[in-house]
Parts: C-alpha cells; sequence; structure tokens
C-alpha cells in the first residue's frame, strides 16, 4: 500500500489545480479507476491520506502503479470524458453500465414522396422523423402495427415500393393504402403521415376526434364502407392508448429513473415517457463495489446511460445522485438545451417513481432467487465433474456451416449472472481451400488459420481454440483480468474434445478442464453424453437440474452459432461485383443497380452509359470501365 501512496505522492507535486480526469494504473498498464475532478491536486491529493480512506479505496491505492492525468477547460467537460472513458475502458473500482444496448426507435422516412414506417436502431443518420426510445422491439413492432392500421402507411423498402404493379397483401389485410400502385394520391397520403406525425408528437386525441367525426359524417351519408374504415383506424389508436398510459399528468417527455439496493446489488428499473406516453421499461444491474450509495451508483449510471442516447427535458429520480447540479450541467450540454433533475416527494410524478421503485424491488428479487439457482447449477456442475470449486466462468464452443460454406465459430459464456451476451465472440474460419486429401490431420498455422478443407469440423474448432487461446495467453499469460475460463465445454463428442485437447497440449495450456458434450443416440436430447479427458462418457439422470442446464449452456452456443453462420451468409449473398471497384459505396452502388438492373449488366456497359447514370462522375465512370474492362 505504502508503494502506491509513494506514486501518488509523487505525481501530486506536478498536478496542476485546475479540472480534469486522473486515470489509476496497475503494474500492468491495466485501469483501475476514472475519476474527474475539480482540482486534481486536491483530489489525487486525498488518496495519500490512508487512515481516512474506505477499505476498497485502499486495495485501489495498493494496486496503483502509475497514474496519468487529462485536464479540460471545466469540470464538466471532466464529466463527459469520465462517463466516455468509463464505459470504454471498464475499469475494476468504477461503477459500470452492463447491457447498455442501443434502443429502437418509430422512424417516418423523411427521403420520399410516400415516407415509409419502420422501426430503427442506431445512429440517427436516415433522414426523416423519429419517435422513442421504446424499451424493446417487441413494443416498437406492436405500435408500428397498430400504425399501419390506424394510418395506413407503407412499411415496405423503397425497391419494393417501386417493383410493385399491384397491392401487396398488407393492402389487402387494411394495413396500407397502397399508394405504390396509386391507389391514394400523393397528396392523400400525406395528410395520412401528418396525422400519424401529430399523434405521435403527443396530439392523440385531437386525431382520435377527426376521425370518429369523420366516421360519424360517412354514416350520416350512408357510406358504410368507409365508416368501417375509420372505426378499424379508431380502434386501432384506442389499441395503442390502452397499452401506452397516455396521458399522464404533468408529464411529457421525461425518463423515470428508480434505484433498489439488496445484499450489496442494485437494480435500476428505467421508464421512458414520451409525448406523455409510456414507451416501456427497462431494468439494470450495474457492477460496483458493494459499499457504494445510492447517489453515487446513480451519478455514475446517468452519466454511461445517456452517453450515446438522447437525454429528455425532465428525469424523475428515487434518489438524489452525487453532484446533482453538475450532472444536470453535462446532461444539458449533451442534450443542447436545460435538463431537469427532480426528485419529487408527493404527488402524481412520485407515484410515477414509486411505481418504478416497485419494479425495481421486484426485478431485483427475480434477479438474486435466479443468481442463487445459477449458483447452485454450477455447485452440482463441479460435483459431477470433480472440479476443485464452482466455474465462475464457462465458455461453450461450436461451429454451423453449410456443406462448407460460410463457416463460423462461435463462443458463448455463462457465469454465477447467467449469459454474458457482452462477452460473446464469433470467428469466421480462414479455411484455404486445398483438397481432402492434403488436410487429414493438419495442423493450425502460426496465425490460427487451418488448411482444412471446408466441411472438417475439427479442424474449424481447432482454428476457433487457437485463435482464442492464443489471443489470450499474449494480452493476460497470468490470468489477471479474469477472461480465462474455469471451465471449457465443446459441442462434440470424443473427437471434437481431443481436439480442443491437442491445441491446449500445444499451447501448453495444462490448467483448463474441459468437457465434451454430445446427444445420444438419434441425437436424442436428454440422453446427452458428457465426455471426460481419459474418462468413459458420463450419462446423467434424465431429471438431474444439472442435465438441463448443460443443454441449455450447449443450445445457446448452438443457437449463436446458426444465427452468425446465417447473418454471414446473408451479407455473401447481397455481395456482388460492384463490391471490388474502388471508390464505389453503398450509394453509388445502388445509383449503378436501380440505372442498369444488375451487376452483370453493370459490367458490360460502355463508358458514354456509365457516364450517364445520375450521381456517376465521369471519373467514377472511369473506374467502374477499367476494373471491368481491365483484362481485356
Amino acid at each position: 500500500m505504502e508503494r502506491g501512496r509513494d506514486v501518488l505522492v509523487r505525481a501530486v507535486k506536478t498536478l496542476p489545480g485546475g479540472p480534469g480526469v486522473y486515470r489509476m494504473l496497475s503494474r500492468k498498464g491495466e485501469p483501475l479507476y476514472v475519476g474527474k475532478a475539480r482540482n486534481l491536486k486536491k483530489r489525487v491529493y486525498t488518496y495519500t491520506q490512508l487512515a481516512k480512506l474506505p477499505y476498497r479505496i485502499q486495495r485501489m491505492v495498493a494496486e496503483t502503479a502509475s497514474l496519468e492525468v487529462v485536464t479540460t477547460h471545466t469540470e464538466v467537460e471532466a464529466l463527459l470524458l469520465e462517463s466516455n472513458l468509463v464505459k470504454r475502458l471498464m475499469p475494476r473500482y468504477n461503477v459500470q453500465l452492463r447491457d447498455d444496448k442501443s434502443f429502437p426507435y418509430i422512424l417516418l422516412t423523411g427521403d420520399h414522396d410516400f415516407p415509409r414506417i419502420m422501426k430503427h436502431r442506431g445512429a440517427h443518420t436516415q433522414p426523416g422523423d423519429y419517435y422513442g426510445p421504446f424499451a424493446s422491439a417487441g413494443a416498437v413492432n406492436r405500435t408500428i402495427t397498430a400504425l399501419e392500421k390506424a394510418f395506413l402507411l407503407r412499411s415496405c423498402t423503397d425497391h419494393v415500393f417501386a417493383a410493385r404493379s399491384r397491392p401487396c397483401l398488407m393492402y389487402h389485410i387494411k394495413r396500407c393504402s397502397a399508394p405504390c400502385v396509386d391507389y391514394i394520391s400523393k397528396e392523400d397520403y400525406a395528410k395520412l403521415v401528418q396525422q400519424a406525425r401529430d399523434f405521435l408528437s403527443g396530439r392523440s386525441q385531437e386525431i382520435q376526434r377527426e376521425l370518429q367525426e369523420a366516421m360519424q359524417d360517412a354514416s350520416d351519408r350512408l357510406d358504410f364502407e368507409s365508416a368501417a374504415i375509420y372505426r378499424d383506424r379508431v380502434r386501432a389508436l384506442a389499441h395503442i392508448q390502452s397499452h401506452q398510459d397516455i396521458n399522464v399528468a404533468g408529464v411529457h417527455d421525461a425518463d423515470v429513473i428508480a434505484l433498489h439496493q439488496e445484499a450489496g446489488q442494485t437494480c435500476i428499473q428505467v421508464f421512458f415517457f414520451r409525448a406523455g406516453r409510456n414507451y416501456g421499461n427497462r431494468a439494470y444491474f450495474p457492477g460496483h463495489d458493494r459499499t457504494l450509495e445510492p447517489g453515487e451508483i446513480l451519478a455514475s449510471f446517468l452519466a454511461q446511460f445517456y452517453d450515446n442516447k438522447p437525454v429528455p427535458r425532465l428525469l424523475l429520480l428515487s434518489h438524489a445522485p452525487d453532484d446533482r447540479e453538475l450532472l444536470a450541467e453535462a446532461l444539458a450540454e449533451r442534450a443542447q438545451a436545460k435538463v431537469e433533475i427532480h426528485v419529487p416527494q408527493r404527488g402524481d410524478k412520485r407515484k410515477l417513481v414509486d411505481h418504478a421503485l416497485t419494479n425495481a424491488r421486484e426485478a431485483l428479487a427475480r434477479h438474486l432467487s435466479e443468481s442463487n439457482s445459477q449458483r447452485r447449477l454450477l455447485e452440482g456442475l463441479a460435483e459431477h465433474l470433480g472440479l476443485e470449486q464452482a466455474p465462475e466462468r464457462i465458455e461453450v464452443y461450436d461451429n454451423s456451416h453449410t456443406r462448407g460454406s460460410e463457416p463460423y465459430g462461435a463462443m458463448i459464456v455463462a457465469g454465477p449472472e447467467g449469459f454474458r451476451k457482452n462477452q460473446y465472440r464469433k470467428f469466421k474460419i480462414r479455411t484455404t481451400r486445398k483438397l481432402a486429401e492434403e488436410t487429414e490431420g493438419a495442423a493450425p498455422h502460426k496465425n490460427g488459420e487451418s488448411t482444412a478443407a471446408p466441411g472438417d469440423d475439427y479442424a474449424m474448432m481447432r482454428e476457433v481454440l487457437t485463435r482464442r487461446f492464443q489471443r489470450a495467453m499474449k494480452e493476460d499469460p497470468d490470468n489477471q483480468s479474469g477472461q480465462w475460463p474455469d471451465l471449457v465445454l465443446v459441442d462434440g463428442g470424443r473427437g471434437q474434445l481431443n481436439t480442443a485437447l491437442e491445441v491446449f497440449a500445444d499451447l501448453g495450456i495444462s490448467d483448463v478442464p474441459m468437457v465434451g458434450v454430445a446427444k445420444g443416440p438419434d441425437r436424442d436430447a436428454g440422453r446427452e453424453r458428457i465426455f471426460l479427458p481419459e474418462r468413459q462418457p458420463m450419462l446423467l439422470n434424465k431429471d438431474d437440474p444439472v442435465l438441463y442446464f448443460i443443454q441449455r449452456l450447449r443450445d445457446e452456443a448452438h443457437r449463436f452459432a446458426i444465427g452468425t453462420h446465417r447473418a454471414g451468409r446473408g451479407k455473401a449473398r447481397l455481395r456482388s461485383a460492384l463490391d471490388d471497384v474502388p471508390g464505389i459505396g453503398a450509394k453509388r452502388k445502388r445509383a449503378l443497380l436501380l440505372h442498369f438492373g444488375s451487376a452483370k449488366a453493370v459490367a458490360a456497359a460502355g463508358l458514354a452509359d456509365l457516364e450517364a447514370v445520375e450521381g456517376i462522375s465521369k471519373t467514377v465512370a472511369r473506374k467502374v470501365y477499367d476494373h471491368f474492362h481491365s483484362a481485356a
């Protein structure tokens, strides 16, 4: 501990007295902690007063071998930089936001005469209006379905829209007005789009009243067919409203965030309200030291959570976060608008927070129950396999291909908290296509490339494991970061297990247990055989919970491997000869294909024809022409 203190004492002498961010690093250069300070010199000095530090901070100081500092102009800039670095570096002693996925939105496109309604996830780069975020893809899909019924907007791609000669099924089931075949004018379709925008922007009651009046007017004119259409549209709007708690008093655009702690763990529940509607909720379980207080956890969570997400004008919280005013200023800078952080004590807003707290409490109870059950399964697995202790990290490997084409390997990770999906890895097999007879017993190259023929599952497994553990030995040879597995499980029988053991023998790895799992005769699930080195296969009782656990691990690896392979196969199918032309991106590729109809026609086109394509300059046309005619 004195050694770490001496490092900080020397650093304090040269530190400035202004704002900035500091990083404490271990002897291996790994980040231990990232912090921000209004006064770097004073803040780091506090770490040298060991007697006043809690035990957790004393441990951190003891591991500190060096200190890195970045100065900033303001404390707000320091806070923003701190949250960015914490998310990127994931230091051990910081609060860490896990499962930080992007949220889905509803997009009404703005680059077409007949805008399309669609689900969107990712950066808001496409022209149009975005509505959300929604807590889940399912919530978006249900809302889009209801909006299609209510406003008869198209959801097809622009390519499908341009190719239609007659209305598709969506028109016949009354979820589209068929603008692709001119069943509705551009002006009338624009009115439907505007109604949808108004509804999604909060004018739901007005839109519903307009439709009800139109339905009554059609009925008075004895136009019962039109009245029935308006009736169905009104019902669709009512369906959305019944599922989204319309008109929450005093809340238009806000996130309601509640924190509950129990048994040293924390659940943070986030509810999204946009245009007065509840767009769903999501639970988070941030990783942190058991001694941290709610205010510190919540402040770190908010800074990381809104690092890549739009910030609403109002945050309703269950606890006051540390540095509340500074956090509000930093979030306002991100939002380019005033952001209010409020901890309501009474009234309707407090009822919303209490509702979120109830959800957080229930979610944490389920999480703790699942964790306890998972721990018992891990202990049972260790007992069956003869391990010294329950594994904290299990890695499961599987491969997938279609007759040797587009082969991929997959690794999933599981532990006491369940599947760790942010640590899953995929491996595109680097197979060199040699004759099968040349690949008999082939060994991997130094770079992990297989010399096997396509479809050689053993060689694929050999390549995947070689690449995975060669990297582990290079980046973490002493297993200090917790990224080495306590158990490796391969999908397959004795042959796959022996292949994996050969890889470990070649790499000199002897302290990682390994097993193989193979289905029984006729691939009968429930009669899986467990293969261990130098032992007879093990057959567990059909009712043994550990067997179900092993099946879940194997099935998850299988699902991930197949999904990875299918995505790769779909990407390969979309690839065309134009992808190899220098200077041709997605936009120019699309222009060429729309003009000529196919890559083959582009290759056969003359220089003058290429220059006639909109968006293709003479220089680019020459590149395309030379690419396809250089051999001639």
